[in-house]
């Protein structure tokens, strides 16, 4: 099952999305310009085989709701999330914030 979950940050949109897979659930939440997301990120891969398409992502591990993805530290981000300041350690909820901080300038 997919659900769409929009959720609200100050004025902006960002929309949660949860795929329930058998044991496992995967976690998003994304803006205009990137998104975070629950382990099952391979921030390796957009790294290095992916690079050329500037994906702009962060991943939390051991997350199991949308609220514990916006509250864990982000474990690892793609090259081009630092590009926009969005470092490891940094919560899901300030990485966002700074997505769409970077959309909105």
């Amino acid at each position: 099952m997919v659900q769409l979950k929009p959720m609200k940050f100050d004025n902006e949109l960002v929309m949660g999305i949860e795929v329930q897979l058998p044991k496992t659930n995967l976690l998003i939440v994304a803006t205009d310009i990137g998104y975070i997301m629950c382990g099952a990120l391979d921030i390796d891969l957009l790294n290095t085989r992916l690079a050329d398409r500037d994906i702009v992502a962060g991943r939390a591990v051991g997350v199991k709701t949308m609220e514990e993805l916006l509250e864990a530290p982000l474990e690892s981000v793609t090259h081009s999330a630092e590009k926009h300041g969005i470092q490891p350690g940094m919560t899901g909820r300030q990485a966002v914030q700074k997505m769409l901080d970077r959309a909105t300038a």
